[in-house]
């Protein structure tokens, strides 16, 4: 292949089917739910190396911070971390993408990747990547097809036409179905000709914004009018949120492959999975001799067939049979594994009670370190902070509130008005109420303090912010 190849990744979703782990602000993507890295380290790292330039990772902006850390922390330099104010679906996130890549390498192939995805068979994955670059420099805009392994009625599915003559495991699209009932599915399955619908592409960049201009001239005008108006710093490409707002917000199969001419299709065996759920977990897991598969402090009597998983707690069981059952910091999900896609409905549940479990954990994370939920009640929150070295915090006061500050570990410099204070273990410091205050870590470890927060409102809304180091005055 003589294009160099852009992976473009997708990061955006809650993956709200595998709560309580995936979260508004600490998602699937970003959690380490097969082996010890983050699925989105897994996915940028199988596309790195020779013939690919560095990522492109398409997130939002809670979780940006997150994103630099894992990407720093598996050795990947990103091409661009495009931030979207807000979420628009594929189409518009894609789009942004192309544009930015078309202004450094106009003769560049995306290769669109979900960051939530599990390929086990990388040699396989390789190959093809090189088909569908080859299918791509022949004009084509190609997708993935997964070579089903059962009629699974949750995926879309792709048939493959007539061969592409120049190109070696590539096919025309013939048709595209979205979720057909069993009976088709079963259908597909025997005929041979059909594959899963992958939601992973191969695209020239220049084809790609003609194509989609053709069809949608109002979403790629918005998304290039987005991209011209970034705030850009370093590698993080913040796109203007009024023009990003105005997209329309549909996925890239509506908007472009199910209307094109051009699109074919590569058919792969990748040992791939979405991880839309618990029971896609268990699929693929690891599983002992009664088909348990267990991960953390567990133990079991008379169980099989089940998925069990702790972040804390012990988790005991006894006499059950193929159940999901999940303990965090803060919640203990139990179900019957048949009933696994319906976990969502508890996310719906708590938003609407107002409720913060389907938001964030009782550990949050911040681009200088994190901080823990230990107590709350009328009139006090108590957190604990943990800042990682040469890291601060903002420079901000609050109008409802006072706090109380205890060095656990670590050295502090504290910021309170016109004063600044050195803090060892075991010293403390009282914020008042309307004071301009931050605290820094100064010394070479972790610092880690107990903050009480105290007053008639408690919010993490109640501040003003008057300086930050990670631009979010």
């Amino acid at each position: 292949m003589s294009r160099r190849i852009y992976p473009v990744i997708l990061s955006g979703g809650s993956g709200t089917r595998l709560w309580p782990m995936s979260r508004d602000l600490f998602p699937k993507q970003l959690l380490a739910l097969i082996g010890q890295e983050s699925l989105l380290a897994a996915t940028a790292r199988r596309v790195s190396g020779e013939g690919f330039a560095g990522p492109v990772i398409v997130c939002n902006k809670d979780h940006r911070f997150m994103v630099q850390d894992q990407l720093a922390n598996a050795g990947i330099s990103p091409e661009a971390i495009i931030i979207e104010p807000v979420a628009r679906n594929t189409a518009p996130a894609i789009a942004a993408a192309a544009a930015l890549i078309r202004s450094r390498d106009p003769s560049g192939l995306l290769l669109v990747l979900p960051s939530d995805h599990i390929i086990r068979d990388l040699s396989a994955l390789s190959r093809a990547i090189g088909a569908a670059a080859e299918a791509a420099e022949a004009g084509c805009l190609v997708t993935f097809g997964i070579t089903p392994t059962a009629p699974e009625t949750g995926y879309g599915y792709i048939r493959s036409g007539e061969k592409l003559a120049s190109v070696d495991g590539a096919y025309r699209i013939a048709q595209f179905v979205e979720k057909p009932d069993l009976a088709a599915a079963s259908s597909y399955l025997t005929a041979g000709d059909w594959n899963w619908n992958s939601g992973m592409f191969v695209f020239p960049v220049g084809l790609f914004l003609e194509e989609l201009m053709r069809f949608e001239p109002e979403l790629v005008a918005h998304a290039i009018q987005a991209l011209d108006g970034a705030k850009q710093e370093g590698a993080i490409v913040a796109l203007a949120p009024e023009a990003f707002a105005e997209c329309p917000s549909k996925s890239i199969d509506y908007a472009l492959m199910e209307r094109t001419a051009h699109s074919a299709v590569v058919p792969a065996n990748l040992g791939w999975s979405d991880i839309g759920s618990w029971s896609a977990l268990w699929e693929i897991g690891d599983k002992d001799s009664t088909r348990n598969v267990t991960i953390g402090d567990v133990m079991t009597e008379d169980t099989d067939g089940s998925y069990l998983r702790t972040d804390g707690p012990l988790i005991a069981t006894l006499g059950l049979k193929d159940i999901i059952m999940v303990a965090t910091g803060d919640v203990v999900l139990a179900a019957a594994k048949d009933r696994a896609q319906d976990v969502r409905k508890f996310v719906q549940r708590l938003k609407a009670a107002g409720r913060t479990e389907g938001v964030s954990h009782k550990t949050v994370s911040r681009p200088w370190g994190a901080f823990q939920t230990l107590d709350s009640g009328l009139g006090y929150v108590v957190k604990r902070l943990s800042v990682k070295p040469g890291c601060k915090l903002s420079l901000k006061k609050h109008a409802q509130r006072g706090e109380h500050w205890i060095i656990v570990k670590g050295v502090a410099s504290v910021t309170r008005d016109e004063d600044v204070l050195v803090l060892k273990p075991t010293m403390s410091v009282q914020i008042p109420q309307g004071v301009l205050h931050r605290v820094e870590n100064i010394g070479s470890g972790q610092l880690e303090l107990i903050e009480i927060q105290y007053g008639e409102l408690l919010s993490e809304d109640d501040f003003v912010r008057m300086s930050d180091d990670y631009g979010r005055v």
